[in-house]
């Protein structure tokens, strides 16, 4: 059997300065900035607000405060951890609270609710809370919302009451399938099937109604709305935390500094006008009782900016090899949703698209994108990857590096996300590293297209690793599609990434 090994390099993201690192912890240490910091000269305000219970505020408050300091790093491996300089040194910003843009939830109120049913409790709470958030909309907002969570609100869910015995009976059925199959294809740990879960319609999505979800989904839909970040007491209290507090000080810092507006760095080496679109699927119901598929499309400009643009709904039994799949005109529709927001976002049309799925194109997809680009778009590039049980040992006590590309009988090609990191020293992963299958239409380069997908697992602003298993083009594709169970058959989900986050 052949076996072809290429080692592709860490790929560089662009920060302040134009100064370029494949590490963010590396390059913000420097005191370069993040990317946004080209555009203002003074330390930027970032005005926050908050909605908490009366007994959480001074802590809250204080670990706001605190963020604007240094945080040593107590972690084992100070290479992948290192120390937290405060958002001053380290994002040139700092985080502020006006008092008014503080509100208090009426904690009697609060505790006669957790008393009632589930079911009511649910509705009521979100009421309660979301009435809140609605008063910090106003002409002079806050640029995000910090809400608190207390773990009964957190691990708050209930069963989506708007399915019928019949429906619930198919999404069960369909649950259960779903685990079967992804064990059978993919031998995958409890920790991968998770992985995998971000990249495959999920039935319980669609069963059952998350606190979570369902506040984030309400709240974008009002006018003149906000990114919320959710808070839990770990998050603030050094003696609940799981993470350290300078681990958390960076995670949090760089989520906020984007859902307030601004990027932290961007792709380097990406060709510009360069459009990434992810195209995936969610089940949805629709008001007149059917249970559907929902397509949806998540786009990403080499500048960083990201967006979601729903698509036709699919029946449910529009499926080929066990997968939902899009019809000519479907696919067409979708990207030519995309193209139109691209160009009202950035004034100009892209030079070239890259389309993600994970599974294979089908031939009506391929033929409605093509034909939807053909006389507008001058380059268009289909590649599809999904999880595989492929394994590659390597002699010695280290798995293989991220970014090892391995090519079998120059036809097969897998690429490793996740593994051994020399610039840590270690393989951040407990189970063998297990890589995607990579795929394409014939005139792609795949060794060109692993790298470009190896960048975009950096651009999770969620984290400051820059150390992703999935791109981003589909790996917040599963947040998109549950926050869309929660908004009615005619609304249309907020576009811009910050408010899934």
């Amino acid at each position: 059997m052949k076996i072809e090994i290429i080692k592709i390099k860490e790929p560089k993201l662009e920060f302040g300065n134009k100064v370029t690192s494949p590490f963010i912890k590396e390059a913000l240490l420097k005191g370069c900035g993040p990317f946004e910091s080209n555009f203002y000269e003074n330390i930027k305000n970032i005005n926050l607000g908050i909605v908490t219970l009366p007994d959480k505020l001074e802590s809250i408050i204080h670990w706001v405060e605190t963020l604007d300091t240094a945080i040593l790093s107590d972690e084992k491996n100070i290479l992948k951890y290192p120390e937290f300089l405060g958002t001053g040194k380290m994002l040139k910003c700092k985080f502020v609270i006006n008092q008014k843009h503080i509100k208090i939830l009426n904690p009697k109120k609060y505790e006669q609710l957790l008393l009632i049913s589930q079911r009511h409790k649910f509705t009521a709470l979100l009421e309660l809370y979301t009435e809140q958030i609605e008063s910090l909309y106003g002409d002079n907002k806050p640029d995000c919302i910090l809400v608190y969570f207390p773990e009964e609100i957190a691990s708050l869910r209930v069963a989506n009451s708007k399915l019928s015995i019949a429906e619930r009976t198919y999404l069960e059925r369909v649950s259960q399938e779903d685990d079967q199959e992804q064990l059978q294809l993919f031998e995958l740990s409890p920790e991968e099937k998770k992985l995998a879960e971000e990249l495959l319609p999920q039935a319980d999505e669609l069963l059952f109604r998350s606190f979570h979800r369902a506040l984030k989904a309400k709240s974008m839909s009002m006018p003149n709305c906000v990114p919320l970040q959710i808070i839990r007491e770990r998050t603030f209290e050094p003696d609940s935390t799981v993470q350290s507090l300078s681990t958390i000080a960076w995670n949090i810092s760089l989520g906020l500094y984007y859902k307030s507006g601004n990027i932290p760095w961007r792709l380097n080496d990406i060709s510009a006008d360069t459009c990434f679109v992810g195209i995936s699927f969610h089940h949805l119901k629709k008001r007149g009782g059917d249970i559907v598929y929902a397509s949806v499309a998540q786009a990403f400009s080499s500048t960083g900016e990201g967006f979601a643009l729903k698509g036709a709904n699919i029946p449910k039994d529009q499926r080929r090899h066990k997968r939902p799949y899009l019809l000519e005109e479907q696919a067409k529709d979708l990207i030519e949703k995309v193209v139109n927001d691209y160009k009202m976002r950035n004034g100009n049309l892209p030079t070239r698209i890259v389309v993600h799925k994970t599974s294979k194109y089908e031939i009506e997809e391929e033929r409605g994108i093509l034909s939807a680009l053909e006389k507008i778009v001058p380059r268009c590039e289909l590649v599809w990857f999904s999880p595989s049980p492929f394994r590659l040992l390597k002699r010695g006590q280290q798995p293989p590096e991220r970014g090892t590309l391995c090519i079998l009988e120059d036809q097969e090609h897998f690429l490793f996300t996740t593994g051994y990191i020399p610039q840590w020293r270690e393989y951040p992963g407990p189970h063998i590293p297990s890589p995607i299958q990579i795929g394409a239409n014939e005139d792609v380069d795949i060794v060109q297209a692993a790298k470009e997908i190896l960048a975009l697992t950096k651009m999770n602003w969620n984290s400051s690793d820059g150390i992703g298993r999935f791109p981003i083009t589909l790996s917040f594709a599963r947040r998109v599609g549950m926050i869309m169970t929660e908004l009615e058959e005619e609304q249309i989900p907020n576009p811009s990434y910050r408010f899934y986050m």
